[in-house]
């Protein structure tokens, strides 16, 4: 029976979309270079085997993420809907103004540079839409 608890446990830990994880020396140095002082992030390796830390910057929290070679990919952090810079505000009450918003994260992008992802809910799976500052989208 202890074996029957303990497989389905390791089943139910091992379904995670990101697992815990020991980013490589060249992550590691990325993230320094990016973020100096921050020394204690939770590393975690995605679906698409990409590194996540997970660190807070002045009670904020950030995720950010990195290729195995260390190159990096993004930071995000979540902030409220009256966060938004107003122009994406008003292109969000033009042009999805009856849906509800699920999350909201400022992302820094090395392909994309800065925009904003917004979440709305819908029926099925949610939608991401992505603003630039101006209120323009993206894609």
């Amino acid at each position: 029976m202890k074996h029957i608890i303990i497989l389905a446990l390791g089943l139910v830990f091992s379904c995670n979309t990101a697992t815990k994880a020991q980013a490589p020396e060249a992550v590691k140095k990325t993230f320094q270079a990016k973020y100096p002082g921050e020394n204690d992030p939770d590393w975690h390796k995605d679906s698409h085997n990409n590194y996540e830390a997970n660190f807070k910057i002045d009670g904020i929290k950030y995720r950010a993420d990195f290729k195995k070679n260390g190159a990096w990919i993004e930071t995000e952090t979540s902030i409220k809907k009256k966060d938004l810079p107003k122009l994406i505000k008003q292109a969000i009450k033009d042009n999805y103004g009856s849906e509800d918003i699920t999350e909201i994260e400022k992302v820094e992008s090395a392909t994309k540079g800065l925009f904003y992802d917004v979440e709305f809910k819908q029926k099925g799976k949610n939608m991401d839409v992505e603003f630039r500052k101006d209120g323009s989208i993206i894609g």
